[in-house]
């Protein structure tokens, strides 16, 4: 079975490891902070700094390029370059949110990854390791990897915002969170089955301006500049409706 050997075994790294491990491959021990990384790309078939964005091209330039040795990150928004002069680099970025190692090894079995290689060599690794996973992968140039980051923040870490506003407003009339937390789930189900311009639903879709002049009035003077920012690109969904959008 391949061999993998993960540097910075934190949730990101700690998941990686985990999931590889339930598919059957051989988890080296992880090459963690102040431990000498100069010959670490000897022996597995994979390597991965799996460090904060920031110290990824120190780590690298760090290991001694090694002959046949794959080294990847995990970094959403980074290109291979940040790889340096290692021959076979890769980037393999699931795109699941990790809270955990345990929730993230669970959530990278079958997910989508964005991935990026630097030769054939490294691609037939990265594209076994995605097999193994039962995970599905999209290639994403070094050109186009800020764009496809900044476009998983917001449909994770922008909607865990959005979720925040959602329980203050809620809040002011006596209603919890939890209330609406179905409506999220089907909501992306809509999305998921129908696209956002036939999913969206709700007065701007119908053209009610009077309903959201009234939601405008009850809310928070701090709220409404959120909620206009989301009602204009609800309006632009809206616009998409005449152009064959999905």
């Amino acid at each position: 079975m391949p061999t993998v050997r993960i540097i910075g075994p934190g949730r990101a790294g700690g998941a990686l490891a985990l999931a590889l491990a339930g598919a059957g491959w051989d988890v080296d021990e992880p090459v963690r902070r102040g431990d000498d990384l100069t010959h670490v790309a000897i022996g597995p078939d994979l390597l991965v700094i799996a460090t904060p964005d920031g110290a990824i091209a120190e780590v690298a330039a760090a290991i001694q390029p090694t002959p046949g040795a794959l080294v990847a990150h995990m970094a959403g928004s980074l290109g291979l370059d940040v790889l340096g002069s290692h021959a076979h680099r890769a980037c393999i970025h699931p795109l699941v949110p990790i809270p955990d190692a345990h929730t993230g090894a669970r959530r990278m079995r079958g997910a989508w990854f964005g991935v990026a290689a630097s030769t054939d060599s490294a691609r037939r690794q990265v594209d076994r390791t995605i097999a193994d996973l039962g995970a599905r992968a999209v290639t994403i140039d070094d050109e186009d990897r800020a764009a496809y980051h900044a476009a998983a923040a917001i449909a994770s870490n922008h909607l865990v915002a959005l979720l925040g506003q959602v329980e203050r407003v809620a809040a002011t009339a006596g209603v919890p969170l939890e209330a609406y937390l179905d409506l999220v789930r089907a909501t992306v189900d809509n999305v998921a089955l129908l696209g956002p311009v036939a999913a969206l639903t709700g007065p701007i879709a119908r053209g009610d301006e009077a309903t959201v002049e009234r939601h405008r009035a009850a809310l928070p003077a701090d709220e409404l500049a959120a909620y206009d920012a989301l009602a204009d690109q609800a309006r632009r969904l809206v616009a998409g409706r005449g152009t064959g959008a999905r």
